[in-house]
């Protein structure tokens, strides 16, 4: 449908982020330094983000645009208030700058110093760790998720080129984080983004397969029919039936 909504010119956008609390529906994020629209259904094109941005960055246009839904917003802010506790979006309470959300691509192997060709990283976002990734990430839009218990990346050594190859990842440890959080902030990852797919990576040992069950409980809770792949790594570094 066509209507009126927030068009944001990044050449302009300093990444101040004042617009950010000023929209309330949570339709504008700031991703890799610049301020962006996350969602069409969040913003419901009332513009009162437009005074904030001291570069005026921030315009209004009219376009075709998903219609606003406002059960999602109400959604997304329950979800948030839940998983963040008042934490700021990138979901750390001190406001850390390394929580920032980003994701990127790797078009070509690293290449350091003496051009030896170095085993390229397949990861795709900033953060990982289940604590600190935002619930309404761009980047979770359509996504096949990977959640690997803490111990997977070290024991197995392929862990970038058959497990996380075109995966987003969080990383977790179901025996020293404190998870009592866990399963409701997957379970609203889950439900309000378009996942396509959840692979849960676990070590061969019983402490961990507290991350199967708690991908399963969020999985059950989130009331979304997604496919669930397990992979079983030994200590050895095998991957196990």
């Amino acid at each position: 449908m066509k209507r009126k909504i927030i068009k944001i010119d990044e050449e302009r956008c300093n990444g101040c982020g004042l617009c950010v609390p000023a929209c309330h529906e949570g339709a504008i994020r700031i991703i890799d330094g610049k301020a962006r629209l996350v969602r069409e259904s969040y913003c419901d094109g009332l513009g009162d983000c437009l005074g904030e941005c001291p570069m005026d960055a921030i315009t209004m246009e009219e376009r075709d645009a998903e219609e606003f839904n406002p059960e999602a917003v109400k959604v997304r802010q329950k979800a948030q208030a839940e998983t963040t506790n008042g934490a700021p979006s990138g979901g750390a309470p001190c406001g850390c700058p390394g929580t920032a959300a980003f994701s990127f691509s790797h078009e070509k192997n690293n290449l350091p110093e003496g051009g030896v060709t170095s085993q390229p990283s397949a990861l795709r976002q900033w953060p990982v760790q289940l604590h600190l990734v935002p619930v309404d990430a761009p980047y979770w839009t359509d996504a096949d998720l990977l959640i690997a218990a803490d111990c997977v990346p070290v024991a197995f050594g392929d862990f970038h080129r058959k497990l996380l190859q075109d995966k987003q990842l969080m990383i977790a440890c179901p025996k020293l984080d404190d998870s009592s959080n866990y399963v409701k902030k997957l379970r609203n990852i889950l439900a309000v983004n378009s996942i396509k797919s959840l692979t849960v990576a676990f070590m061969g040992v019983p402490c961990c397969t507290g991350i199967v069950r708690m991908a399963q409980e969020a999985l059950r809770l989130s009331g979304r029919d997604i496919p669930l792949n397990l992979v079983k790594i030994g200590i050895r570094g095998e991957e196990k039936l």
